[in-house]
C-alpha cells in the first residue's frame, strides 16, 4: 500500500495538534483547579455537578431564610418579654386595689397608674420592627395595629417563610391573636379596671360592684397573661426547631461540598504527572515528525 507524502505530513500534524490540545487542556485544569470546566469534559459528571450545585444553592437559601425567621421571632420574644412584665405589674396593682382599707382617692391613684400601664401596653403593641413595619398589624403592617384606646385595626394574616424543603413556618403574630384571644381583650379589661377604680364607693351596691369587677379583671388579666405566655412558648418551640434545621442544613452543606469537590476538583498529582508524560510524548513526536518528513521520495532519486 502506498502512502502519499501529504498523508504522512497530515497525520503527523494532526497527532502533534492533538497532543498540544491535550496539554493545553491540562494546563487550563491545573490553572483553574477544576477537572470539569464544561459539559464536554465529562457529560455525566457535569449533569451531576449541576444537580448538586442547585441543591447546594437551595440549601443556602433556606439557611438565609431561617436567619430572617429567627430575627423575626426574636423580635417578638423581646417585645413580649416587656409586655409580660407590664401585665404582671398590672395584676399586682389590681390585687392591691381590692384592699378594703383603701379610700376613693387611693383607688384613683391606682387607676392613674393603670392608665399609664395601659398606654404603655398599647405602645408596645404598636412597636415597629427593624424594617419599620408594625409587628402586630398582620399584612397591614404600614399602619399601627391598635388605636390609642387599644382597638385592633390590623388584619389577622400571618407571614410564613419556607425554612426548609418541607417546612413552612409562620414567623409573625397579629394583635388579635396575642391580645384578644378567646374573646378576652387585654386592653378592654384594663380600661374597665381603670373606670371601676375611678368610681367612688357610695353604698353597698357600688362596693359589691368594685369587688366583683376587680375579681373579673384579675381573672381576665390572668387569661391574657396565659395567652401571651402561650405565644412565647410557641416562639421558643420554633426557635428550637430552627436550631435543629440549622444543624441539618450545615450537615447538608458539608455533604454537597464534598460531593462537588469529588466530581469537579482536580487531582493535582495525577494532572501534573499526565502533563509531564504528554510533554515527553510531544517532544518525541516532534522529533519523529521531523525525521519522517525528511524521508520523501525525491531523496532516493
Amino acid at each position: 500500500m502506498r502512502i502519499s507524502t501529504n498523508t504522512v505530513f497530515q497525520t503527523g500534524t494532526n497527532r502533534l495538534m492533538d497532543l498540544q490540545n491535550e496539554m493545553s487542556k491540562l494546563n487550563e485544569q491545573i490553572s483553574s483547579g477544576k477537572r470539569v470546566r464544561s459539559p464536554a469534559d465529562d457529560p455525566i459528571g457535569s449533569a451531576r455537578i449541576l444537580e448538586l450545585g442547585n441543591a447546594k444553592n437551595m440549601n443556602e437559601t433556606y439557611t438565609n431564610t431561617r436567619l430572617s425567621a429567627r430575627g423575626s421571632l426574636e423580635t417578638y420574644e423581646s417585645n413580649l418579654t416587656s409586655i409580660t412584665n407590664v401585665v404582671l405589674d398590672v395584676q399586682s396593682s389590681i390585687v392591691a386595689a381590692g384592699n378594703g382599707s383603701y379610700n376613693d382617692q387611693q383607688r384613683k391613684s391606682i387607676a392613674t397608674d393603670l392608665q399609664a400601664r395601659l398606654d404603655s401596653l398599647v405602645g408596645l403593641a404598636n412597636v415597629k420592627d427593624a424594617q419599620g413595619k408594625y409587628l402586630y398589624a398582620g399584612y397591614d403592617s404600614a399602619n399601627p395595629a391598635f388605636t390609642n384606646t387599644g382597638t385592633f385595626q390590623g388584619d389577622s394574616n400571618r407571614m410564613a417563610l419556607q425554612v426548609d424543603v418541607q417546612r413552612q413556618m409562620a414567623v409573625t403574630f397579629t394583635g388579635d391573636q396575642v391580645f384578644q384571644a378567646n374573646g378576652n381583650d387585654l386592653f378592654a379589661t384594663l380600661q374597665a379596671a381603670v373606670t371601676l377604680l375611678n368610681t367612688p364607693i357610695t353604698d353597698a351596691t357600688t362596693k359589691q360592684n368594685l369587688t366583683t369587677g376587680l375579681a373579673t379583671a384579675n381573672t381576665n388579666m390572668q387569661e391574657a397573661l396565659d395567652q401571651i405566655l402561650n405565644v412565647r412558648a410557641e416562639i421558643g418551640s420554633k426557635l428550637n426547631e430552627l436550631d435543629t434545621l440549622d444543624v441539618n442544613g450545615s450537615d447538608l452543606e458539608l455533604q454537597y461540598t464534598k460531593s462537588l469537590s469529588a466530581l469537579e476538583d482536580l487531582d493535582y498529582t495525577v494532572a501534573l504527572s499526565d502533563l509531564a508524560k504528554k510533554n515527553t510524548i510531544l517532544e518525541a513526536a516532534q522529533k519523529s515528525f521531523v525525521q519522517t518528513s525528511s524521508l520523501y521520495l525525491f531523496s532516493f532519486i
